[in-house]
């Protein structure tokens, strides 16, 4: 893997602190909510960034589904907060079941 440059090493510590944030208040107001991950090509950063949320089972996939859209505003939100803006908030946040090696 090659070494990330400083710009790089800072893209990637914003997006630690925000993702950090964004699933602990996911863990605590989403039922079934496994853990969130990212990934992101900071080359083609922020247009590459995308956060899933992994939940346990179907069920609680499809009780989420319904707030997708408020968490997509919270990302939105919270990385304007750090000076980044995504123009299309709907493509940087998923709900999944998948985790971050499959």
């Amino acid at each position: 893997m090659k070494k990330l440059s400083k710009v790089q090493q800072k893209q990637q510590a914003l997006v630690l602190t925000v993702a950090d944030a964004i699933e602990e208040q996911a863990r605590a107001e989403i039922p079934g909510m496994v853990q969130c991950w990212f990934d992101v090509e900071y080359h083609l950063f922020p247009g590459s960034l995308l956060l899933c949320f992994q939940f346990e089972d179907q069920a609680t996939l499809n009780a989420a589904k319904s707030d997708l859209l408020k968490w997509q505003k919270r990302l939105s939100a919270a990385m304007l907060k750090k000076g980044v803006i995504l123009k299309d908030m709907r493509k940087h946040l998923t709900f999944t079941l998948d985790g971050p090696e499959d």
